[in-house]
């Protein structure tokens, strides 16, 4: 266990997946359990392990959003002391590093051995990460905090790299084609979660909340203008709901990027 002042005085660190500290916190999971609760002392409760505490993490944040999440939040929910926990975790952050793998594990990776087409999978991958930052808004300002270098994730990024290997482009292309792809990805699953979340927090449906953010533009002097032609593009895109026309939206784009990938290849 590292004492707070000792937290206090070191060094920021990389990462949680660095210099073994994902290691010792299992070693320190497992050893609580064997030497069971007469022996264990020191605030460490019995049922209580590095998974655990993540899964309860992810939930919290879930729910309550990156605000509103503390290490004291999390152990009245684990109904432990704050200190029980620094038994596994080092700092808030680190905790923060470990949820962020453990969602990328939610992620289906498709086989880029079974022959499928690799168009097929790019699609299937796309659509899995896209779904994964909608359902967990909090996952998107994380990822650019940490080096975002567990297991999983890992393990989802040498699955894309396998499947854009066999798109036939040349290899000094094919970070850009993962580029362009995902970064739109991520850029569009963000967005679409922030306005779930913001809809759910006003206490209105998707489409009451986009109805009224179009009404108070349009009704605006300096955007009049403008406000005619945005709404015919708007009608011609199609959907009776917000997720259809997000949908259709996203699906669009996915397949102009598919379409730019079979044109560099064919271009050499």
């Amino acid at each position: 266990m590292v004492r707070a002042s000792d937290r206090a005085e070191r060094p920021a660190r990389a990462s949680v997946w660095l210099e073994g500290k994902a290691a010792r916190g299992a070693a320190a999971a497992r050893g609580a359990v064997e030497r069971g609760p007469a022996e264990r002392g020191g605030g460490q409760p019995a049922g209580l392990d590095r998974e655990r505490i993540t899964e309860v993490t992810v939930r919290l944040l879930d729910a309550e959003g990156m605000a509103k999440f503390s290490m004291r939040r999390l152990a009245a929910e684990l109904n432990v002391t704050a200190m029980s926990v620094y038994w596994y975790v080092d700092t808030k952050d680190d905790l923060l590093e470990l949820a962020l793998d453990a969602v990328y594990g939610e992620l289906e990776l498709p086989d880029p051995e079974s022959g499928e087409d690799w168009r097929d999978q790019l699609r299937s991958l796309a659509e899995g990460y896209r779904a994964l930052l909608v359902r967990h808004p909090w996952v998107s300002p994380l990822m650019g905090t940490f080096l975002n270098i567990g297991p999983h994730s890992m393990a989802f990024s040498f699955r894309v790299q396998k499947v854009v290997r066999r798109t036939g482009l040349p290899p000094h292309g094919q970070t850009g084609a993962v580029s362009a792809v995902f970064q739109f990805v991520y850029g569009f699953g963000t967005i679409e979660g922030h306005f779930v979340q913001r809809s759910a927090s006003a206490g209105v449906s998707q489409e009451e909340y986009y109805r009224q953010a179009m009404g108070a533009i349009g009704e605006q002097p300096q955007f009049a203008a403008h406000f005619e032609s945005f709404a015919d593009l708007l009608e011609a895109r199609g959907g009776d709901t917000v997720e259809e026309m997000r949908e259709r939206d996203f699906r669009f784009a996915l397949e102009t990027l598919i379409a730019g990938i079979e044109a560099m290849v064919e271009r050499g």
